[in-house]
């Protein structure tokens, strides 16, 4: 039975690792497997970016696993061959694993060796370069061709409906007849993914602490959404229509603990209703994260709406009043961001499993305004994508104002539970609901 030296466990929480530099590396784990008796005799040593020894180990994109794999022959018989491989694969709950990366290094052959019968302890270095990509046959679709897909971040996670795992695994072969010995250990890949750069005037603004122009100013900023209709009743006497129209900053990603700058604008004829609706805490703007196994999982955001879709809450945005007409006749108008969490997982899609993300607005709530909409039913969405880094040279600002409380409603790793509506699972939670 192979044991890990101060392992984690296969679930254990990934955000420790991000703050590691890239350019630093060199932290060693050591692994060992056990004969009956409690010796060692097969050792696995990886040098990684993870920061401690007892982490699993880290690699970043293009990064190589190197490392050496030990072997004590006088522990062993009928020894054929030593090799170590770099594995990775989907397994959704109940099901077995599709694996979807698979490259193996020979580090001795017995037909090979100048040495009959090799004895004592061997040591051979091995090194594995991991593909950015890998072209990967769909299941649902046998007779297709190959697609290419990025490589997926390490996604382990309690409960979830799927998992991707990576594995480096050192195998003895034996003979025929005779039981492989095998040591094995999880290993965390991260993807290197960039946002893209926002426009020249937002540069600006992020460059000089400047107030962000809005979406009249720069049109080539901002992604302006279709006005979709509040409805509902004031204070339980009468029925209004209020038109709301969400600008989303664009390009419409943005990396991994940043903010996701946002216009929201009222208009309409009852300036009571105007008035309660503009409160910053009435926008119920969230940040959905969408998660799909199964059939048609590969095709992301267009992969529809089946039993094995799973839509949760990761974040909500908070809002201000704008200085850009923030009080007219007939018009309201706020600025607000969206803080996307430090250690959100990437979007990304395989066969079989899929994750991203959208920008949802659902109905407004305020003291004294019923929506006429359910709670839990959106009033639009929009598709976003979730990167590691920011685009080169951008060191986006947050623009809310001084002491500002951002009462962040989303926080899916402290939400009280789920409610279950139809086929969705929504997150249930003080204000989201």
């Amino acid at each position: 039975m192979a044991t890990e030296k101060n392992g984690l466990s296969h679930d254990s929480e990934l955000p420790s690792y991000f703050d590691q530099p890239r350019s630093a590396a060199g932290t060693e784990h050591r692994y060992q497997l056990e004969d009956s008796g409690g010796k060692a005799w097969i050792w696995m040593s990886i040098k990684s970016r993870a920061r401690e020894p007892h982490q699993l180990p880290l690699f970043y994109e293009q990064d190589i696993l190197t490392g050496t794999v030990e072997v004590d022959f006088d522990k062993t018989s009928g020894a054929k061959a030593v090799t170590i491989t770099a594995t990775a694969g989907v397994t959704a709950v109940g099901q077995d694993e599709d694996t979807f990366l698979k490259i193996t290094h020979t580090l001795w052959d017995a037909k090979e060796s100048t040495s009959t019968k090799p004895k004592g302890k061997h040591t051979w270095p091995f090194s594995v370069s991991v593909p950015s990509e890998v072209a990967i046959s769909d299941k649902f679709r046998p007779k297709q061709p190959l697609k290419t897909y990025p490589l997926p971040p390490t996604f382990s996670e309690r409960a979830s409906p799927a998992y991707v795992d990576y594995k480096l695994v050192v195998t003895v072969r034996r003979g025929a007849f005779k039981v492989n010995h095998t040591l094995a250990t999880s290993w965390v890949y991260w993807p290197i993914t960039r946002a893209d750069p926002p426009s020249h005037l937002r540069q600006i603004a992020y460059d000089e602490g400047s107030p962000l122009i809005g979406p009249e100013g720069d049109p080539e900023g901002w992604k302006v959404l279709p006005p979709v209709k509040i409805t509902g009743t004031v204070f339980s006497s009468r029925q209004v229509e209020v038109l709301c129209t969400i600008a989303i900053a664009k390009p419409l990603s943005c990396a991994a603990g940043s903010p996701f700058p946002i216009f929201l604008t009222l208009t309409g004829s009852d300036e009571q209703a105007l008035d309660l609706l503009a409160s910053p805490s009435s926008p119920k703007l969230h940040l959905t994260r969408t998660r799909a196994i199964g059939e048609g999982a590969a095709g992301g955001a267009e992969a529809g709406r089946t039993d094995n879709v799973f839509v949760q809450s990761v974040g909500s945005a908070f809002f201000w009043l704008s200085s850009e007409g923030a009080v007219q006749a007939g018009t309201r108008t706020l600025q607000g961001e969206l803080d996307v969490k430090k250690g959100l997982k990437q979007s990304f899609a395989l066969p079989g499993f899929a994750l991203w993300y959208s920008l949802a607005l659902y109905p407004f709530s305020a003291s004294g305004f019923s929506s006429a909409v359910p709670a839990t039913e959106p009033l639009l969405t929009e598709s976003v994508t979730i990167t590691s880094s920011n685009a080169v040279g951008i060191t986006p600002r947050s623009y809310a104002p001084p002491g500002y409380d951002k009462k962040d409603e989303g926080d899916y790793n402290t939400a009280a539970g789920y409610l279950e509506n139809g086929n969705q699972r929504f997150l249930h939670h003080g204000g989201f609901m």
